[in-house]
């Protein structure tokens, strides 16, 4: 049992993107030519993460899109986070922010659409986040000249860590009283 919970360890370790139960259980199968289903791995992987609970682990097993991962704890956020911002030194344009928050919540949309909602041109900022793999290509628009549709990739929901486009704020939890223009109603 020790043996399988270690295996199950390294694969979650070693996955750069995640790995999902199912991908689990096929490794699993494979390499240890065991009969396992997908049910006792999330119960494995539940073990794995209790573990990790502890206060002395600098990791936590997290879901993300349905994929596990170790993160950092939040309370290493800081240091991680200067290390980043000494690694990227690339940082996304408001223009590219601007584009990607329209396509985050509006998804699948069109460069066309976009471009109404900016009132600029966007193909650079496309351009760059399509580089980034923050959005991806959706499919093809059943308009007139079947212009592409863009949505967020898993690297977008990576980057942001959250599990869907449903876990993203929602506008009220944004908008409040101070930063609301125009007069207060009384």
């Amino acid at each position: 049992m020790k043996d399988i919970l270690l295996n199950i360890e390294a694969a979650i370790f070693a996955a750069e993107e995640g790995i999902g139960a199912q991908e689990l259980k096929q490794i699993l199968q494979d390499v240890l030519a065991i009969d396992i289903n997908k049910d006792e791995v999330v119960e494995l992987v539940k073990k794995i993460a209790e573990k990790y609970n502890d206060d002395d682990q600098v990791f936590a097993l997290k879901v993300i899109n349905g994929q596990y991962q170790f993160l950092t704890k939040e309370r290493y956020h800081e240091i991680v986070n200067q290390l980043q911002a000494h690694k990227d030194r690339r940082k996304l344009s408001q223009s590219a922010l601007e584009t990607l928050a329209i396509v985050a919540y509006r998804q699948p949309v069109t460069k066309l659409e976009i471009e109404q909602i900016r009132g600029v041109n966007c193909d650079y900022s496309i351009q760059r986040l399509l580089e980034k793999k923050l959005i991806q290509i959706a499919g093809k628009a059943d308009t007139i000249g079947k212009p592409l549709l863009y949505g967020t990739s898993d690297q977008f929901m990576q980057h942001f860590g959250i599990n869907s486009s449903k876990d993203l704020p929602q506008l009220k939890d944004i908008i409040t009283e101070e930063n609301s223009i125009g007069e207060s109603p009384e």
